[in-house]
Order: structure tokens, then sequence, then C-alpha cells
């Protein structure tokens, strides 16, 4: 199997003289981009020339951190991803469990993290304290200079990124080399990138939109960066570079629909606009599909099998059938529904999803007992519970952990935020179990409402429960200004509940 980093000459053989990345400041050529990751690769084996250490990167959406991400792969090293909007003391966890080598951050992301005795290279930078790397200067310290390459194996580490999905503490989730090799192939086969697709970064590079950069590169296509992701710049950035292709977590979706300009813009360019990291209700997919087009399209994955485990193109999901699906199984996993017992049940009946195939992590670092209750017989147990419809189209219905337990009835959040969500007062929702002594779990919903509009808990619970019954309705209903995300822009249910409980 080729090293990931080859899906990038793949992109210079193409086309050397196309543009790779097109913005912010001067674009590069593929002949550019290449000759500045070369470089830093070589200079970051001469910091460091153990073969496969880690190399911490702590950077916003900059052509800076793309390079050193790019570089670090030509190393023949492995990626830490570290996100700036982390706290504090989540990247000190996140760097003591991964223990990187070297270290590679803004200056303006210096703040974020507890120094560490790894070396450390400035990436974006304005005046660099003296005696400190710049990757700037090493690329012209460097310049034709290239790396030793590094044969990697199918099984090497070559990214190392954290899972926490919406509830509990992150666990640091190996990549393999046939991880990242198996999602690139994945993407360009669901998605039909090319050369000339011209793909917007908004969402952070160290999460969900890390996936396109290679498949992209591969393609012969260009990426634009946004290092500032407020909704008027992105919508900036869709016009100006014509863009065809982003991802974008609903987060990023919402605000750009909340934009006032958003309704006036052009989007002729757009062919995928792509979502995941969370479901979005059929309303605002439908209002997405009104503005930007029928553009878009939708992918499932985890950290630990990452991005496409199953996508939907934009034509399957403007059918009303399939709006509140995740799509279908891509080549690159096998996907199918188990029971309790650990028997594959048949399409229509509900059970947990689970996974195998080359997309599917090596473990979790240093912790072989997690890892032995995660991948059980080849099969990754993801914890989302689901079904597969009679024409292969997987649905999912909730965290198995969430599941609510009131009055000996089991009861799926996502079934209850379903409805809730379609009251035209709800702008968004989540439903969690809470302790009572009476129910075992009481049915408990956390909601914003749309501004302007008002609403009363007892017409909320009414509303659940003319369509869902009296069991599955909430018990009670929290309104709140905003519900608590996650790094990577999910709601957080731990979280959700835990500011319940504190009001």
């Amino acid at each position: 199997m080729p090293r990931p980093i080859t899906h990038l000459y793949r992109g210079l053989d193409r086309d050397r003289d196309a543009i790779a990345v097109a913005g912010p400041g001067d674009p590069l050529t593929y002949a550019e981009l290449v000759s500045a990751v070369e470089a830093v690769a070589a200079a970051l084996q001469s910091l460091d020339d153990e073969p496969g250490s880690r190399v911490g990167i702590c950077a916003r959406n900059t052509v800076e951190h793309l390079i050193a991400l790019l570089a670090t792969y030509a190393a023949g090293k492995v990626w830490v991803p570290l996100n700036p909007t982390n706290g504090r003391a989540d990247l000190d966890r996140m760097i003591a469990a991964t223990r990187p080598s070297l270290m590679i951050a803004d200056e303006s992301t210096l703040d974020r993290f507890s120094a560490t005795d790894a070396p450390l290279v400035l990436a974006k930078t304005g005046d660099a304290p003296p005696g400190v790397p710049t990757l700037r200067g090493l690329i012209e310290e460097w310049r034709g200079r290239t790396p030793t390459v590094i044969d990697r194996h199918n099984d090497d580490a070559q990214i190392i990124k954290f899972s926490g999905g919406s509830t509990g503490v992150p666990k640091p989730v190996v990549q393999p080399v046939r991880c990242v090799n198996a999602q690139v192939d994945g993407i360009l086969a669901c998605f039909g990138l090319e050369a000339s697709d011209v793909n917007l970064i908004a969402a952070p590079l160290t999460h969900g939109a890390s996936c396109f950069v290679l498949p992209i590169l591969s393609a012969g296509g260009r990426h634009v960066l946004v290092e500032d992701p407020k909704p008027p710049r992105v919508l900036d950035a869709i016009e100006s570079h014509g863009v065809t292709t982003m991802y974008a977590p609903p987060t990023l979706i919402y605000g750009m629909l909340g934009d006032s300009s958003a309704r006036t813009r052009r989007y002729g360019s757009l062919r995928h606009v792509i979502y995941s990291a969370a479901p979005m209700r059929p309303e605002q997919i439908r209002e997405a599909q009104r503005v930007f087009g029928p553009v878009i399209e939708t992918a499932y994955g985890q950290v630990e099998a990452p991005q496409i485990v199953t996508a939907m193109r934009a034509g399957e999901l403007l059918r009303d059938e399939n709006v509140a699906s995740i799509g279908r199984p891509s080549p690159v996993a096998e996907v199918a529904i188990m029971g309790p017992a650990g028997d594959l049940l048949p399409n229509g009946e509900s059970g947990e999803i689970v996974v195998r195939g080359p997309l599917v992590m090596s473990g979790y670092l240093d912790r072989p007992d997690m890892t032995a209750q995660t991948i059980v017989d080849g099969w990754l147990h993801t914890g989302d519970l689901g079904l597969i419809d009679s024409r292969g189209y997987v649905f999912i219905r909730g965290r198995l952990r969430e599941v609510i337990n009131s009055g000996g009835f089991k009861i799926f959040p996502g079934d209850v935020e379903a409805v809730l969500a379609k009251h035209p007062a709800v702008a968004e929702c989540s439903v969690f179990g809470v302790a009572d002594e009476k129910w075992g779990e009481a049915v408990h919903a956390a909601v914003r409402l749309v501004p302007g509009v008002l609403e009363s808990a007892p017409e909320l619970i009414a509303f659940v429960k003319a369509e869902l019954g009296s069991v599955k309705a909430p018990k009670v209903v929290h309104f709140v200004p905003e519900l608590p995300r996650n790094a990577a822009g999910k709601v957080s249910r731990a979280a959700v509940r835990a500011m319940v409980e504190r009001i």
C-alpha cells in the first residue's frame, strides 16, 4: 500500500503547474507546494531522525498548517492534531497521552497548551522569538532538499486523533496507514472529486476537514483555507474562489444560513456541501438545499472509522425517504446491525451499528483493554444505534449508552428529538435521561427556541405526546439560550445534562 503522501505526488504528476493552494496569500502550484513540503519534511527529520515519531500540530486553518501536516506525512512521522479551540487542560492531556517528539504551533496558539521539552517550530508567526525556528524559515533553509523515504506499512500509525463523541473523556485513536489510504479511496469513489474541484477548508483542519486534504490533492484539485471561519468570510470565499466543494459540520451550515447576506449570494460553482459530525433535521436540510442549491450531501464516520463509513450524494438526499438517512455503506466499509447477543440482525431491525474493513482504526493508544472492548471479532462497535432499511440505507436512532430506560420502556433520544424539532418554535433540542424515583429515568429535553417565538413546556410536551405517546414524551422541558458543544461541533449530551442540573 502506498504512503499517504503519495496522493500529493499524484496531483503533481497530473499537472505540476496547476494551483494546489489558492489562498489565503499568494497561490501555490503543485510544484511549489511539493517543494515546500519536502523542505519542511527534511528539516523535521533533521530535528528528530526517529522514523514514526509523533508531531503535534496546534494551528488554525493556515497555509502553514497545511504544509506542516503534509510534511509530517512526507517525513514518515505521525500527525497529532491539536485543536486550539480546546481548553488548555484538554490539550495538555492530549499532549501527555501522545508524547510528541516535535511540536508545531502558531504563535497565537502558544498560550493554549503548556510548554513541553519537545523542540518547537512556529507555523504562522509575526516576529518569532530569537532562536525559535519558523516554518517559513525552514522552507528557505532546506529548499531543494528532499526527505529520506521512510517505508510505511499498512498497520503503522499515521494519525493519532482524539475521540470523545457526545459523552465521555476523549480517547487517543490510532489511525494506521491503511485507514488513511482507505479514507482517500472512499471519498474519491463516493463523491467523484476531480481536478476541477476547489475545496474550501473552513471547518477545523484538526477535525473532519482534514479528511478531504489528500483526496482533493490526489484528484489534482485545489484548496482554499479560511483561518477565521465567520459566516461572511466563508460566504465571501465561496463566491470569490468559485468553490465547488466543502466539508461543513451542521454548525457551520447553520451559521452560513443565518448570515443576512446568505440568500443574495451566488452559489453556482457549488457541487458538494458535505455535512457530517452530527445529524441535521429534515427542515434544516431542505432550507440548506433552497439556499445553496441541490448540493447538500452527507457522510458518516467516527474517529475510529473516519468520515466515509457511509455516504449519500445530493440527488439521493432530495428524496423525502432519504432525508433522515446517513446514506449507504461506502466501498471501504462493511456495515451491519448487531443485536445485544452479538448476532447480526436483518434489515429493518434496530441494533448497534458495527463496521469492519480497512477504514477501522488499529486501536486506542496504550489502551489494549479499551480496544478489545470496541473491536470484537473484527467488528468495530460504534456505540450508535440504528437500522438498515430494505434498500440498504442506514438510519441512526441514537447512542447505545444514551438509551433512556423509563418505566421499563427503552426510549431512543433521537426519536424524541426528531419529533420535537418539527415544532416551529424549536430551533434546536437535546433529549436525555435523568434519574427519577418513579420511572428509573425520566425523559428530559433541553430546548433552544426560535428567537421571538414563545412556547410553553406543556405545549411542547403535548406536541410530542400526540405523535409518540405519553411514555416517550418529555416529562420536563428546559429552555436554554444555547446547547453546549464539543470541539467537533457536536452537541454534548453530557454537557447538556450537567448544565441543566445546575439550573
